[in-house]
């Protein structure tokens, strides 16, 4: 492979070309230099930042949180400019809405000591302030039930904990060293994580869904789940339905808690919790997005999309800042450069922030279902072949770093001719495998093209999905940075003679792996 090193040099305002597997691709370099100074000089991260997470709050799929951001996220769309802004039905939510307004526990025997907690969505509240004896249950398989059974009513049950707090040595922030981004892109296609034995899982689901029923029958006045260290609960949520009987109460709290009663218990000693939950189901709901576009001014391509998107819900612990009020910030100010620069698309660049990642990709699959790809039939919407690519951040607030192929090699050439004017931002790795866990999964399901950004790991696994993901969490600079780029592959996508090139279809011997 050749690959052809560019100088920028702001006074060559004129497109060229590069040959990079013996394929021409223009590149702009008065447009990269339009990008970089509107991102940098009239960049609108900041008043994004604060709008998609302090204002708008915490946004769980089916609560009013969500409907709120929605809605500040569309007036922001607008605000800009932007055509077609809309706040758009995805699909059906079968496990309705859920919020909560009050969160109040505290440990009160051997001695009162009141500490985080946040509660499992999708699990009832108490009906008023509840007092009752912790208990330490241990189902590890069906046969166990029986020795609870008759013993639980009105009892407040915790489990062995199957995780504890390690020191560990290493810093809650890093940048990617060179080392280790040649190591990502050279690391095998697959990538993710190993495939799970299913029939393991659909045991252990089956197992989970009786002793959920059992607690019920029994009168269990709540549960209590381990949480994360540095006293911080973590925000999930419960596999209901949206048909059956409403979950037990269940809270999660701290690590060093959770851990303090456990060892207290296995003592011998009486321990005894006081909780207040007021949480509400309702039914009806549904996933919706949020979309806004550029239209595209060629008469022949105006009709083909280059799309960029995030998930704006979060889960309600926190506001949902580094998952993905980043990817929603950086998405919006990236469609905003353009708009603010007057950009002439050839085809239209549209930006969607899906709802119900969270809960499975909801937000995205349902655009897919709509307009590009119905599974059932395995049959083609009539927008499939109008679309070109996808372009996807969720992985924190951490800086671009480069871009995962999706084992698409064909871009591959494009990817690096692009990253050329912007590699002295250190944008300069491509990696051939799949990396996983988010929407771009729904569009390379489909076919078709969809990418997930490389982005160094800042806090991510430490705040995310817990109440401490906020504001603090967010490093502005490197959402500046990463919108600079978003803007640019956009713009690059949206200008190509040809659509975006897709994976041959192939068929496999089993199921491809699913991340």
């Amino acid at each position: 492979m050749k690959k052809v090193r560019f100088v920028l040099i702001t006074v060559l305002l004129f497109a060229i070309s590069v040959t990079a597997f013996n394929q021409e691709v223009a590149v702009d370099l008065g447009m990269v230099y339009k990008i970089r100074q509107e991102g940098l000089r009239n960049s609108d991260i900041e008043t994004l930042a604060y709008v998609m997470t302090d204002l708008a709050g915490p946004r769980l799929t089916g609560s009013a949180g969500i409907e709120r951001a929605n809605e500040i996220a569309r007036a922001k769309l607008a605000e800009y400019g932007l055509s077609e802004v809309r706040i758009e039905r995805a699909r059906e939510f079968p496990r309705g809405g859920w919020d909560y307004s009050k969160a109040y526990a505290a440990m009160t025997k051997p001695y009162y000591n009141n500490f985080a907690v946040t509660p499992v969505a999708w699990t009832a509240g108490t009906k008023g302030l509840i007092k009752g004896e912790v208990v330490l249950v241990d189902i590890k398989k069906i046969e166990d039930i029986e020795q609870y059974r008759g013993k639980l009513k009105g009892k407040i049950i915790m489990t062995p904990a199957t995780s504890q707090y390690e020191v560990r040595f290493e810093p809650l922030a890093s940048r990617y060293t060179e080392e280790e981004l040649i190591e990502i892109a050279m690391s095998p296609v697959g990538g993710g994580q190993i495939r799970r034995d299913m029939g393991d899982w659909q045991a252990q689901r089956e197992l989970r869904s009786k002793v959920s029923e059992f607690l019920r029958s029994e009168g269990v006045a709540m549960m209590i789940s381990n949480g994360n260290p540095f006293n911080i609960p973590r925000s999930t949520g419960s596999s209901y339905d949206g048909k059956s009987k409403e979950p037990v109460t269940e809270i999660s709290i701290a690590q060093e808690t959770y851990g303090r009663m456990e060892r207290l218990l296995k003592k011998g000693e009486k321990v005894e919790v006081e909780a207040e939950i007021k949480a509400e189901f309702t039914s009806g709901k549904e996933v919706y997005n949020v979309i806004a576009e550029i239209p595209g001014t060629d008469p022949i391509l105006k009709d083909e999309v280059v799309l960029l998107g995030a998930h704006i819900d979060s889960w309600h612990g926190g506001t949902g800042a580094a998952d993905n009020a980043s990817g929603c910030i950086v998405m919006m100010e990236a469609i905003r450069i353009l708009k603010a620069l007057d950009a002439k698309p050839r085809r239209t660049i549209r930006i969607a922030l899906w709802g119900g990642e969270e809960q499975g990709l909801n937000g995205s699959r349902g655009y897919v279902e709509q307009y590009l790809y119905d599974n059932v039939k395995a049959e083609k919407k009539q927008g499939f072949d109008k679309f070109s690519v996808y372009f996807n951040m969720d992985n924190g607030t951490g800086k671009y770093r480069g871009i995962y192929l999706q084992e698409n090699n064909l871009a591959r050439p494009l990817f690096e001719a692009w990253m050329e004017p912007v590699s002295d931002m250190g944008f300069t790795t491509v990696a051939l495998r799949n990396t996983g866990g988010t929407d771009h999964q729904s569009f390379d399901g489909a076919g078709l093209p969809g990418f997930q950004f490389i982005q160094d790991e800042i806090e991510y696994w430490r705040g995310y999905h817990t109440n401490t993901d906020t504001w603090e969490r967010l490093l502005l600079p490197d959402l500046r940075h990463n919108a600079i780029i978003t803007a640019w592959f956009a713009y690059n996508a949206a200008m190509m003679d040809e659509m975006f090139p897709r994976k041959p279809a192939m068929k496999f011997k089993e199921p491809a792996r699913r991340f």
